[in-house]
């Protein structure tokens, strides 16, 4: 299964993003059944788990998103989203998406920047 991210961009501090991710490929189970998070890589940083969205619609944030991004799916298209607001500087980065284990084909990312 390969990923594909989409949606970055640039934005100004205090702004909104919404990035999408499209799981293409074979998938032997169904992709409902399947827990899927957003990840980003910043300039020498590694990579870093943001948001997670189990099958029954539960979510997990890192503390330096929370309150300000939402993740969501609709598995009828194999597809999960990131709603970014209040967007900062911080959060330049490469956005990527994955299962929680990261078992799926990484995607080429989808760049943010939020100038300072």
């Amino acid at each position: 299964v390969q990923m594909v991210e989409s949606g970055g961009g640039l934005v100004q501090g205090g702004g909104s993003l919404r990035l999408s991710c499209l799981a293409r490929g074979s998938i032997l189970s169904d992709f409902s059944g399947n827990a899927m998070a957003w990840y980003r890589q910043a300039p020498g940083n590694q990579r870093e788990l943001i948001a997670v969205i189990r099958p029954g619609g539960s979510t997990n944030y890192a503390d330096s998103v929370k309150g300000r991004f939402t993740i969501s799916r609709l598995n009828a298209r194999r597809m999960f989203y990131l709603n970014m607001e209040n967007l900062k500087p911080e959060d330049t980065a490469v956005y990527y998406c994955n299962r929680d284990d990261k078992t799926w084909s990484w995607g080429q990312g989808t760049q943010v920047t939020v100038p300072s």
